[in-house]
């Protein structure tokens, strides 16, 4: 599959896409990373990308024009995903990382300033996402945790493919999702603290069983939000 990632700052992608597996994919030949300096793809002598918002207020705001430009040069047809990446999406998470390993291409948008003209969001981009409820001076970071999050699931890149199915989130389908058991290795002890019995005891059930009982109490402290979720019973239209 294909990445393009539109920027204004398209060397920052040096460092994140040599690394890891989004380096391991493209080496394998099984993904491709390209970025396109937006400023490319404006039509004035200055390059201009941005401009002062209609109806007032502090910031600029990216041009429409540009960003269609570059979208329409790259991509390859109407099924690519045109992703924006900003703080007023919705949230990404495994569910859409596994959605968007499907596509051929994924074109991501990189805001920057006060934003995107609306005009992108509503008549080119497929998608709108936030990586979560903060706010990055711009896209580029999210853009490049998009893509190793979609890379993972690229069917061999990862050297294991069945370690990805014991990932936090590796469910999207389920309900209820939990954050994954906690790691231990050797020493099996370090300054007194002694790696749980269990895990160097041979029993494969009973390790099993301490690692669903592990992630349950592990998300119940970090991620409890996770574990609230609605059940709606459609024989009685009854929400549990």
């Amino acid at each position: 599959m294909v990445f393009d990632v539109v920027t204004i700052f398209p060397d920052f992608f040096k460092g994140p896409f040599d690394f890891g597996v989004v380096r391991r994919g493209r080496e394998k030949g099984l993904i491709e990373t390209r970025v396109h300096d937006l400023r490319d793809f404006a039509s004035d002598h200055h390059h201009t990308v941005d401009d002062r918002p209609f109806g007032g207020g502090e910031g600029m705001v990216f041009k429409p024009e540009p960003i269609f430009k570059a979208v329409e040069t790259v991509r390859k047809d109407d099924r690519s995903e045109v992703v924006v990446l900003a703080a007023a999406g919705r949230r990404f998470n495994q569910a859409e990382a596994l959605r968007f390993s499907k596509a051929d291409q994924v074109i991501l948008i990189c805001g920057r300033y006060e934003g995107i003209d609306e005009r992108v969001i509503e008549h080119l981009a497929t998608a709108e996402i936030s990586v979560g409820d903060f706010i990055l001076s711009g896209g580029e970071i999210a853009a490049a945790l998009v893509v190793d999050a979609v890379t993972r699931y690229v069917p061999g890149v990862v050297g294991k493919e069945e370690s990805i199915l014991r990932d936090s989130f590796s469910d999207p389908a389920a309900l209820t999702q939990l954050v994954e058991h906690p790691h231990y290795t050797r020493p099996a002890e370090f300054r007194g603290w002694k790696v749980p019995e269990v895990l160097i005891s041979g029993d494969h059930e009973a390790v099993r069983k301490w690692r669903d009982e592990a992630a349950l109490k592990k998300t119940t402290t970090n991620r409890p939000d996770l574990l609230n979720f609605e059940f709606r019973d459609e024989k009685d239209d009854q929400t549990r």
